[in-house]
């Protein structure tokens, strides 16, 4: 410990600040483990609906972050369950939703399941340049160990076969990650792109992809492609320690996500 530090600790225990005392301790990593699932509405490949079984998932993968998409709520098809509530009922974490297609008396989108309390949470509705599902960021803040923010953009872009809406999307939450450059910030979902496609070249250009080996996500009973994602930024607060794609063939029509990162102190070299 640095002679600064000693004398700003002394001070801290002097004026009987536990708060201070915490704020001029040395700052450690965390680890924070990051799920992303299209759940499908809950309905897997075998045609049966079962929240129960995607909750066991969750649980499983014991994530600290976790964004979900095609989430229903109060739709009838899914026996009008509000299907974000009821997963952080069983699951035991906090949630925020973000809805973005109304119909049938209930609403459609994506979901944060969180097991900090959430600070703050905003939607926004992502351009759609030609008539088709509306799409959204789900944008939610916590707070890391210390008080440092951190925030998730929970996302699902659009799936047809053009990119034009993809393209237009990633550039604009290209331009809420640029906001604050600074930010610890993490983008999650259901991208509909490969890595290679003109959608993700666009999103490197502010966020960082973790690669790994054999990280194919659809379709679930047999993947080809990668199209689910775990991004993160600034390249220098964050180290990569796991990305695997867990092996559950039949509770969605997409596998989970699981991705293991390091927040690393400011000024560290991952």
């Amino acid at each position: 410990m640095s002679w600064h530090t000693r004398v700003l600790l002394a001070i801290a225990i002097a004026c009987g600040s536990p708060r201070s005392l915490h704020a001029y301790e040395p700052a450690q990593p965390v680890t924070l483990q990051v799920l992303s699932y299209n759940i499908h509405h809950g309905e897997g490949t075998d045609g049966r609906l079962d929240l129960e079984r995607i909750s066991a998932i969750i649980r499983g993968a014991e994530p600290d972050l976790v964004a979900l998409q095609e989430v229903d709520k109060n739709l009838p098809r899914t026996g009008t369950v509000d299907q974000s509530a009821e997963l952080a009922r069983r699951t035991g974490m906090h949630v925020a939703f973000g809805g973005n297609y109304q119909f049938d008396g209930g609403d459609y989108g994506n979901a944060v399941l969180s097991q900090r309390p959430i600070r703050r949470r905003q939607n926004y509705r992502l351009p759609m340049p030609t008539p088709g599902e509306p799409r959204g960021v789900l944008e939610v803040e916590v707070e890391l160990d210390g008080g440092e923010p951190l925030v998730l953009l929970a996302t699902h872009l659009d799936h047809r076969p053009l990119d034009r809406s993809r393209l237009e999307s990633a550039e604009t939450i290209n331009k809420l990650a640029a906001a604050e450059p600074n930010r610890l910030s993490i983008l999650a979902g259901d991208l509909n792109t490969v890595p290679e496609s003109e959608v993700l070249k666009i999103l490197r250009a502010e966020w960082n992809v973790p690669e790994g080996d054999s990280l194919l996500t659809s379709p679930a009973n047999s993947p080809r492609r990668q199209i689910d994602y775990v991004l993160f930024r600034p390249a220098s607060r964050w180290r990569v320690v796991d990305v695997k794609v867990l092996d559950e063939p039949v509770a969605s029509d997409h596998r989970p996500l699981l991705v293991k990162l390091e927040v690393l102190p400011a000024g560290s070299n991952p």
